[in-house]
Order: structure tokens, then sequence, then C-alpha cells
């Protein structure tokens, strides 16, 4: 399985890059509250992610490094529901607030793994 993992502060990052640029409405608008153009509270849906689908196994054996302890695994099939991969589509982030994302893999495990330790001493 590939999935699109994203560092916490990237994440942070085009949040703040978004919080002082509001979505609109268009002065042609009206009624559709399913449409955000349209919405009497207009509103936008965006993707933050890595921009970068990766094996799921390596990330478990990145956190076991990190933590210093073998994973508990039990391999599954595909559950119902499920999907093989998972990507995240940044142009609109990338677009509306300038962001990239930045962080590598292992620099966001190794962030988040410094931070389970220290919330959970």
């Amino acid at each position: 399985m590939r999935r699109d993992f994203t560092c916490v502060d990237d994440a942070v990052e085009a949040i703040e890059r978004l919080i002082g640029k509001p979505p609109t409405k268009s002065a042609a608008a009206q009624g559709n509250d399913l449409d955000p153009a349209k919405s009497a509270a207009p509103w936008r849906v965006y993707n933050i992610g890595n921009n970068t689908a990766i094996e799921v196994s390596p990330v478990v054996e990145l956190s076991e490094r990190e933590l210093g302890c073998k994973a508990k695994t039990e391999q599954m099939p595909m559950q119902r529901g499920d999907v093989p991969d998972t990507f995240a589509g940044v142009d609109d982030v990338m677009r509306d607030a300038g962001f990239r994302p930045s962080a590598p893999i292992e620099e966001g495990v190794r962030l988040f793994t410094a931070w389970y330790r220290e919330f959970h001493k």
C-alpha cells in the first residue's frame, strides 16, 4: 500500500498561509450552498499533503528505528473500502497560498516520535 503522508509542520504552515486569505463570494453567484462560490458563507477545501505517495512498510521501519523497538504487524488482505494508493493533489493550495510541502518522511517521522515521547513521557 502507498500513502501520501503529511508532516504536521507542513500542514500547519499551509493553514497559516491560508488563514488570511478567506474565499470570496462571487457577485454573480446565487443559491447553491453546495458550491463554495455560491454559498452564503464562502468556503474552500484544500488537500494538504506531501504530494508524494510512498510505501507504508518503510514508514513502519522508520518508526521502529526512531522508537527503538519492533512494531507488531499483521499483514492483512485489502479491507473493504480501502484503496491501494492515496495521493494528495496540492495544486490548489500551492496556487492560493504559495505552499509547497517540504518535509521528507524521515523528518516527519522523527518529529512525530519526538513529540510522542514528550507527550506520553
